[in-house]
């Protein structure tokens, strides 16, 4: 009686195996080699973010609130806080926003990009064996992806921040949070505006165009963060020893690194250079979204870094103090990027590389 569901279990693997199982005789099938074939950017950039995003979302929540907090602390004392108050949950908070949608705009970045790229070398004769030509074309096809995906990403966005913020956005407002909001419901509350019911003071924003708000930051630091990511990454594949045919051939002497670690270490070091030269930028956009959602009195971009440099005119801070507040949660920052990046580019290798090997098993071309 006690072996009958490993019995089960068994009968099921057999069934799986069989020759005869549809699903099997789908993922075997030449129709299966070409749809994935003609998505290869497509499927291999979002499985990559699916897994990635998962990954580093915690950082990637703690590093909002870092930005947010008016207050210095250290990041092992707000993750006690959050896991104190909120539980393991509060880490998570906001995560199924960003990771259908991040994956959906990674996807739809990486088909621009590499579909730029690859316009610019065939048909303009961008050389595939030149570094800075290799490097530009990735700074184009980057800068492209980030300007058309910023108009679409910044709702999801704003309400990912709106959810790891909620208690310092309630506190703002003089509310004590029983039970936080779902999605949804911090979406309405959005659009609704910060001050509904009570006039409109402040000016906040109001409406289905609230859900774009900082939009011109979000639009400056997603065009230049991009272009300047990707013009990194293809530049030190390039000096790593990517061929033109988007292989990797031998690594120089001056790196003897394993060829499966490769991607991993460039897009770590992209991911991580490239963010902390546009973080500032990024606890602006932050800084700016959070007084919105707040209902607090509106500051421009140029005000809220004055503001964040030199500190309230009862507490000015010196100029050391001011370029640590903007700094607050690079650590974090950096640890999620180069988590996040790493694997993705390590995954994303990896799955283009398996569904060139199923194209080649077919005698299909395999594209660069």
């Amino acid at each position: 009686m006690g072996s009958r569901p490993n019995d089960d279990r068994k009968e099921q693997g057999r069934l799986w195996l069989s020759e005869g199982n549809p699903i099997r005789v789908f993922i075997d099938s030449a129709e299966f080699d070409n749809f994935l074939k003609s998505n290869k950017h497509v499927v291999s950039a979002t499985t990559a973010s699916l897994l990635s995003t998962f990954i580093g979302y915690p950082l990637d929540s703690l590093k909002s609130r870092l930005q947010a907090s008016r207050a210095p602390i250290t990041v092992p004392r707000l993750a006690a806080n959050i896991f104190r108050e909120e539980g393991i949950v509060g880490f998570y908070r906001g995560l199924w926003i960003p990771l259908v949608t991040i994956s959906a705009v990674r996807a739809a970045s990486f088909t621009i990009y590499n579909n730029t790229k690859s316009k610019l070398h065939d048909q303009y004769g961008w050389s595939r064996e030149k570094l800075l030509s290799v490097g530009a074309s990735g700074a184009v096809g980057g800068a492209l992806a980030g300007c058309l995906i910023s108009f679409g990403s910044v709702p999801f966005e704003l309400v990912k921040v709106r959810r790891q913020l909620e208690y310092s956005i309630a506190a703002a407002k003089g509310i004590h949070i029983v039970k936080p909001p779902n999605t949804w419901e911090a979406v309405k509350d959005i659009v609704k505006g910060p001050t509904a019911g009570m006039g409109n003071p402040n000016n906040s924003p109001r409406g289905i165009t609230a859900l774009w708000t900082g939009m011109r930051l979000h639009l400056l630091r997603d065009t230049s963060g991009t272009a300047l990511y990707f013009f990194e990454y293809d530049s030190m594949r390039h000096l790593l020893g990517r061929l033109p045919n988007s292989e990797q051939g031998p690594t120089p002497y001056w790196a003897p690194l394993p060829p499966s670690l490769i991607p991993f270490v460039c897009g770590s070091l992209a991911g991580v250079s490239s963010w902390a030269i546009i973080y500032p930028l990024d606890v602006v956009k932050t800084k700016t979204q959070q007084r919105a959602l707040s209902g607090d009195v509106y500051r421009g971009p140029i005000e809220t870094l004055k503001r964040l440099l030199r500190g309230p005119e009862h507490a000015p801070r010196t100029m050391v103090a001011g370029f640590a507040r903007l700094y607050r949660g690079l650590g974090v920052s950096a640890l999620r990027s180069v988590t996040t990046h790493g694997m993705l580019w390590t995954i994303l290798d990896a799955v283009s590389g398996w569904i060139d090997h199923r194209a080649a098993r077919r005698g299909l071309e395999v594209d660069p």
